[in-house]
């Protein structure tokens, strides 16, 4: 059987060995649950290809607001990254909606802005994109409880503690390496694209 046709955004890419991580998300400050999820993630994966950055943090979280907004905004933000050089990476967390069938449709969307806005297929495919549907409450019913329904809304978290214990959950799932009965689809995809990270950093 033929392989599919690869989307335009699709090419080969480098990263360095070493990186700082730059994660945009949806959400306001102080009001968003993503920041811990992130951090706790990251933090409990222990990657050792990761810089930190001053203050030893190794993820900086940058607030964007609504997906809209998000997506018109990750442009600069890459060029900020690149400009960088080759030691940061850009991550972008964002919410899949029910306006969008599967991750590859949302990461479309930011193509096609990124692409007016001149960046280059090559250029955007060192993002590394992480969507949850509908939001990372879904995720975080999963691992607390073995499943979701992600056609509906998971529900509301207030605290913090149940988020980091939930993306410390993840990290040992993902460190272990075996399958993950129930994985929601939005997860699926999105480990994909983790694993894609933790290669090309191993350069």
């Amino acid at each position: 059987m033929d392989s599919a046709p690869a989307k335009p955004w699709q090419g080969g890419g480098s990263m360095s060995s070493r990186t700082q991580i730059v994660c945009l998300h949806e959400g306001e400050k102080g009001r968003s649950i993503d920041p811990i999820f992130i951090r706790s993630l990251l933090k409990a994966l222990k990657p050792a290809w990761i810089r930190p950055w001053e203050g030893n943090n190794i993820v900086r979280p940058v607030d964007c607001g609504g997906r809209k907004t998000l997506i018109s905004r990750m442009p600069g933000e890459l060029q900020a990254c690149l400009n960088r050089g080759g030691h940061t990476t850009l991550m972008v967390w964002a919410d899949l909606d029910h306006d969008m069938d599967n991750g590859d449709q949302l990461k479309d969307a930011f193509w096609s802005v990124s692409k007016d806005a001149g960046i280059t297929g090559e250029q955007f495919e060192q993002v590394v994109f992480v969507f949850a549907k509908d939001r990372l409450e879904n995720w975080i019913d999963f691992l607390r409880g073995g499943e979701t329904d992600e056609s509906k809304e998971g529900p509301r978290l207030k605290q913090g503690r149940h988020v980091a214990e939930a993306a410390k959950g993840l990290a040992k799932k993902c460190l272990a390496g075996a399958p993950i009965p129930k994985i929601p689809p939005s997860l699926a995809w999105s480990c994909q694209n983790w694993r894609t990270l933790v290669d090309r950093t191993r350069i």
